[in-house]
């Protein structure tokens, strides 16, 4: 069975990135076979693909079928960097260029030069870095803020996002001569449920690893257990899916794991990102319907608590909210922020007012191991920061 990895996956206990791909569903085979026919060339290469389907695995198999395989792969998210210091980050600063730049430190595209530069989630930069990220690719050389000689670069770009470019370019949001340059090559990750054939190998794999990581006794999926994994719908796509194995070794009575120790969530998955047009069969205009949401089960869980009278009920429902989205991200303020459609800003004032990042950092030390579960504190004792 192909099986991708990221390296030292441990050490990405937090992250919402998938950690592990297979290929035995048919669409995963053509995505393989794909793969290869793209790894030799040295053409600019879009990914897409919901989070955590995959795209920085694929990208890292690219580069390791390459030429350039011998020399650096350098992953960066976009998203990961505030607006003031995603320009450093990238092009390089000299010393002196800003207050605080003490000394001068090349960016990601000279760290990455002679091998590949995977920017995840290129949708989130804004237009003027697009500008400047344009001129990079058309010039093959960089400028690093404070200076003004160009440094020539040598370096694949694997580009990859989680919303439709082509939308973003009409709604101004992405530049039209950058996603043309971007769209040499692409990729598209089908989600986790339109690639069922890869569900249980991906549940095994995970049941294994985490067998291994917590010592435990291996335990199996019963029959049930394993027609429910391939009902889920997978919002989270494998993240979720690992999630859900982790959390089902540690509840699990026996050597068996049945439908209740399976925590799945509820949600539904988001509109289909649309592949890109290479991949559309040059179809346009096309419609994409959301997916119904339990409208109905949230307006009758709300009609419950108001029939209690409870004081204050405002804040607490704001506090679920909050706290829930706040532990389905994995405690990434970030992406807590996007999924709920406000500020990093108010999230962490929230959580900070909730007393969530306070007991998040209490159970890093294990102080408050059992509130958080085992399994939450130990992922937790592993990585620094609390966004």
């Amino acid at each position: 069975m192909p099986l991708l990895t990221l390296p030292n996956p441990g050490a990405l206990a937090l992250s919402l990135r998938a950690k592990a791909l297979v290929f035995e569903d048919p669409r995963s085979q053509a995505i393989l076979d794909r793969i290869r026919q793209l790894a030799p060339s040295d053409a600019t290469l879009l990914v897409t693909g919901e989070t955590g389907t995959g795209k920085e695995l694929v990208a890292r198999h690219i580069h390791a079928l390459s030429h350039r395989r011998g020399r650096p792969f350098v992953a960066v998210n976009c998203g990961a960097w505030s607006e003031s210091l995603v320009e450093s980050e990238l092009f390089g600063h000299e010393k002196g260029a800003f207050t605080g730049a003490t000394t001068a430190k090349a960016g990601w595209f000279e760290a990455a030069d002679g091998g590949t530069l995977f920017l995840d989630e290129i949708g989130d930069l804004s237009l003027p870095l697009q500008v400047k990220l344009l001129r990079v690719l058309q010039e093959r050389e960089v400028v690093r803020l404070g200076s003004r000689q160009p440094i020539p670069i040598d370096v694949r770009l694997i580009a990859a996002t989680n919303v439709d470019l082509e939308e973003a370019v009409t709604a101004r949001k992405f530049r039209e001569d950058l996603f043309y340059r971007l769209n040499v090559a692409t990729l598209s990750l089908p989600p986790l449920r339109e690639r069922p054939g890869d569900i249980l190998p991906l549940a095994r794999y995970f049941l294994d690893l985490y067998t291994h990581r917590l010592g435990s006794a291996p335990a199996a999926l019963t029959a049930e257990a394993a027609r429910r994994l391939l009902e889920h719908p997978w919002p989270g796509n494998i993240r979720e899916l690992e999630n859900a194995m982790h959390h089902a070794l540690l509840v699990c009575k026996g050597h068996q794991i049945t439908v209740a120790d399976l925590r799945l969530t509820a949600l539904q998955p988001k509109a289909a990102t649309s592949p890109p047009p290479s991949e559309r069969g040059g179809e346009r205009g096309a419609v994409d319907v959301a997916p119904q949401v339990g409208a109905a089960s949230l307006e009758g869980a709300l009609l419950a608590l108001f029939e209690q009278n409870l004081p204050n009920l405002h804040e607490q429902i704001e506090e679920t909210i909050i706290r829930t989205a706040y532990r389905y991200c994995d405690r990434n303020q970030l992406q807590t922020a996007r999924l709920l459609g406000i500020s990093r800003n108010i999230v962490r004032a929230r959580l900070a007012q909730f007393g969530e990042l306070a007991r998040y950092r209490a159970a890093r030390g294990g102080a408050a191991a059992a509130a958080f579960g085992r399994g939450e504190a130990a992922a937790a004792a592993r990585v620094p920061g609390t966004s």
